[in-house]
C-alpha cells in the first residue's frame, strides 16, 4: 500500500483502469445507439489510461488543468482510441466519434480525480480522496447502466419492427426515416388489445387504494402515536407484521376465499384486497410522522374546545400533508405496479389491470415489441410520478422512521 501512495503508480494505475471502464462503455453505447460491432482493446485501453493519468497529474492547476487534459487527450483518443474501440464493419467516422468521446470521458474525470495529487509522495488524505473519487466515478457508470440499459431496449425494442426485429435481433438503433410509423405498436395495443380500458382501470384501483389506505391508516397511526390505551407498544410494534408476511403465502387462502364469496374476476374484489398490503406500511410511516408533530398544538386545540376528530381534522391534517402525499404516492406506487393477486384474481381481459394486460402479451403468438411497447406504457406514468414527487416521498419516509 505504501508504494501506492506515490503520484507516479497512483496516477497510471487510475487512469489504465478509469480508461478500460470508459472504452467498454462507450463501446457499449455506441453499439446500443449505431448497431454496430463496437468492441473494446483492453491492452490499448490501458496504456492510453496509464498516459491520460500521467497527462493529468501534470496539469498545471484545476481549471486548466481539466480544459488542456480534455481536450488534448480527446483529440487523442479520435486518433488512438479509434483503434481501442474498433469494430469489424464499423465505419471511420463513427469510430473516430467513438474515440472522441473515449478519450474525452477519460481525460476529464481524471484530472477531477486526480485534482490534489503530486508526482512524488501522497499523504493519506490525497491518496485516499483520490480513490473515493474513482470509485464514486465507478459507482456512477455501474448504477447507471443496470437502470439506463434495460429501460433503453425496452423502449427501442417497442419502436422496432417486426422485420428489423428479425432481421437483427440486437440492434437496437432508431429508424427515424418510418417517423410516426416508429409508434405502430403503441397504436395497435390501444385499438387491438384495449390498453386504454387497463389504464383507466389501474388509475382506478389505484386512486381506490390510496383513498382507502388513508381512510384506514391516519386514524390508526393517531391513536398509536397519541393516545394511551392497553396494548399499545405491543400494537405498534406489531404494525410492519402483515407487511413482512411474503403475498405468496397468502395467494391460495385468498383465492379460496375470493372464489367462495364470488369476488374473484372482478374490480371490486380487488379494490378490497389491496389496501390489505398497504395498510400496515402506511401505518408505520404516519405514526412515526405523527409522534414528531407538537403534542402542544393540539392539546392548544383541545383547551380553546375543539373535538379530538375536530384537532385531527384542522390542526393534525394540515400539518401532516407532506407525510400523506409521500404515503399517497408509496401506496399508489404499490397499487399500480401490483401483478401477483391481479394475475391470480382476474381471468377477464374486460377487467384487467394494467400489469395484468401486460403478462397477457407474453404469448409466442404475439410480437415481441408489443410486449415491450405495453411494458413501456406501463412504467412511464408511474415513473413521471414519482421523479415529479420525489422531495414528498423522501421527507415522509424520512420523518415516518424516526421514533417520536
Amino acid at each position: 500500500m505504501g508504494a501506492l501512495r506515490h503520484g507516479y503508480v497512483t496516477a497510471p494505475l487510475l487512469g489504465a483502469l478509469w480508461a478500460f471502464t470508459i472504452a467498454v462503455t462507450v463501446s457499449v453505447s455506441f453499439a446500443f445507439a449505431t448497431g454496430e460491432a463496437f468492441k473494446p482493446s483492453l491492452w490499448l485501453s490501458l496504456l492510453f489510461g496509464a498516459a491520460a493519468g500521467v497527462i493529468a497529474l501534470k496539469a498545471p492547476g484545476r481549471w486548466t488543468g481539466v480544459g488542456v487534459v480534455s481536450l488534448a487527450f480527446a483529440l487523442l483518443g479520435a486518433a488512438g482510441f479509434g483503434a481501442v474501440l474498433s469494430g469489424e464493419g464499423v465505419s471511420l467516422g463513427k469510430t473516430l466519434l467513438a474515440g472522441l468521446c473515449a478519450g474525452f470521458f477519460t481525460a476529464l474525470p481524471l484530472a477531477v480525480f486526480l485534482e490534489d495529487c503530486t508526482w512524488g509522495a501522497l499523504t493519506r488524505h490525497e491518496f485516499e480522496e483520490a480513490l473515493i473519487r474513482f470509485f464514486t466515478g465507478i459507482g456512477y457508470i455501474f448504477f447507471t447502466a443496470i437502470v439506463v440499459i434495460p429501460f433503453y431496449v425496452m423502449v427501442m425494442t417497442s419502436l422496432k419492427s417486426q422485420q428489423a426485429l428479425l432481421q437483427n435481433p440486437l440492434d437496437f438503433s432508431l429508424e427515424l426515416s418510418k417517423g410516426w410509423g416508429l409508434f405502430r405498436s403503441y397504436s395497435e395495443l390501444f385499438a387491438d388489445f384495449g390498453f386504454g380500458g387497463y389504464l383507466m382501470t389501474s388509475l382506478l384501483v389505484s386512486v381506490a387504494t390510496v383513498a382507502i389506505t388513508l381512510a384506514f391508516s391516519v386514524p390508526g397511526a393517531y391513536a398509536v402515536a397519541r393516545l394511551r390505551f392497553k396494548g399499545q407498544a405491543a400494537f405498534s410494534r406489531s404494525i410492519l407484521l402483515i407487511y413482512m408476511v411474503p403475498m405468496i403465502v397468502l395467494a391460495l387462502p385468498i383465492y379460496i376465499v375470493f372464489s367462495m364469496v364470488g369476488l374473484r374476476n372482478s374490480i371490486f374484489g380487488i379494490i378490497l384486497i389491496y389496501p390489505v398490503t398497504t395498510i400496515p406500511v402506511a401505518l408505520y410511516m404516519l405514526q412515526g410522522y405523527f409522534r414528531g408533530l407538537p403534542a402542544e398544538v393540539e392539546e392548544a386545540g383541545l383547551m380553546d374546545g375543539l373535538s379530538r376528530l375536530a384537532v385531527i381534522w384542522k390542526i393534525t391534517l394540515p400539518l401532516s400533508l407532506p407525510a400523506l402525499a409521500s404515503v399517497s404516492l408509496y401506496v399508489f406506487m404499490i397499487a399500480w405496479n401490483e401483478f401477483l393477486l391481479a394475475f391470480m384474481l382476474l381471468d377477464d381481459p374486460s377487467k384487467f389491470t394494467l400489469t395484468r394486460g401486460v403478462a397477457m402479451l407474453n404469448s409466442s403468438e404475439i410480437p415481441r415489441q408489443h410486449l415491450m411497447a405495453g411494458a413501456v406504457i406501463a412504467t412511464v406514468p408511474i415513473m413521471v410520478l414519482f421523479l415529479g414527487l420525489e422531495r414528498f416521498m423522501t421527507k415522509g419516509l424520512t420523518a415516518g422512521s424516526v421514533k417520536g
